[in-house]
């Protein structure tokens, strides 16, 4: 069975492209990448990730960065945090040692601000581009090709990059300078954080009064309290499962980059920073992988 759903793809001319980083969410997307027809060369730290992937798609892989982002137009990578970024970026043996002029530089991963930033100046001296890229949509939106993707940089970089990046996406969005995307990804964590606590309270609260609660969320999803965490998640709270979507620990990650963010610029953020301890919570309780949406479990 594939790991990627089936799509219609945009019909853009083919381009020769890289992709670093297979993980949950780099996997699907340089599938789809090869799908829709541009010749696609990977890398990944675990050779193995990258050779299945090349069996299951047909493309090519790389043992270093370099050597992946050798002749491509566009380098996408989707990796796990600044220092991964900077590992795969720079150096030697990293992607900007071994792009053509001209090349962009698109990255996926949720990162910091600054590190967009660093890594556009060390670009722009190379006379490469840099887009910093970070995706909503989780492992499900990866697969079926629908992620939503918030892009910070250069409009000109953004406009040969946004038809490729169509591949895996639903809608791919330029929302200002570099760092523009990160910054963006953040306040999408920050409404996500919020919602989950929202709606465990109110599963928690409804079970406590002995209602049937698959039936309630049923009927408030059709008015103003609707949300995807309710459509999507309500019905796993309520029976209790969380292995699966987006990991706690992931989110911790995310929110730490935000309350970061937060100190800098002078935002208040209570109830993300609430809801940080509450994850950090459920952390204990051995819960790092379960889905953010496992936040109901303090209540219990």
């Amino acid at each position: 069975m594939s790991s990627i759903q089936a799509k219609s793809y945009s019909a853009v001319p083919a381009r020769k492209v890289a992709f670093l980083g297979l993980g949950v969410m780099g996997f699907p997307m340089a599938g789809h990448l090869a799908r829709a027809g541009h010749e696609v060369t990977v890398y990944n730290r675990s050779v193995a990730k990258a050779e299945a992937w090349a069996a299951e798609f047909g493309g090519r892989h790389a043992p270093t960065p370099a050597q992946a982002a050798a002749d491509a137009d566009i380098v996408f990578a989707c990796v796990g945090n600044d220092d991964d970024l900077r590992s795969v970026v720079l150096g030697e043996q990293g992607a900007l040692a071994g792009m053509k002029a001209g090349a962009i530089f698109v990255d996926h991963t949720t990162a910091s601000a600054d590190v967009a930033r660093e890594l556009d100046q060390a670009a722009r001296a190379l006379g490469l581009q840099f887009i910093d890229a970070p995706v909503s949509g989780g492992q499900a939106g990866a697969q079926n090709g629908k992620l939503t993707v918030m892009c910070g940089g250069d409009a000109a970089a953004f406009e040969v990059v946004a038809p490729i990046a169509d591949a895996f996406a639903q809608a791919v969005t330029l929302l200002g300078p570099s760092g523009s995307g990160q910054l963006a990804k953040m306040v999408n964590q920050i409404c996500i954080a919020g919602i989950c606590q929202g709606l465990s309270e109110a599963i928690a609260f409804g079970q406590r009064a002995g209602l049937d609660m698959e039936q309630v969320l049923g009927v408030i999803g059709k008015g103003a309290a609707q949300s995807w965490q309710m459509d999507n998640r309500g019905k796993t709270m309520v029976a209790g499962r969380f292995d699966f979507g987006f990991a706690v620990d992931w989110m911790r990650k995310d929110l730490g980059l935000v309350l970061q963010e937060a100190k800098g610029n002078g935002a208040r953020l209570p109830l993300t920073a609430l809801v940080d301890q509450f994850y950090a919570d459920v952390q204990q309780m051995d819960g790092g992988r379960w889905d953010t949406s496992s936040l109901i479990k303090r209540l219990k």
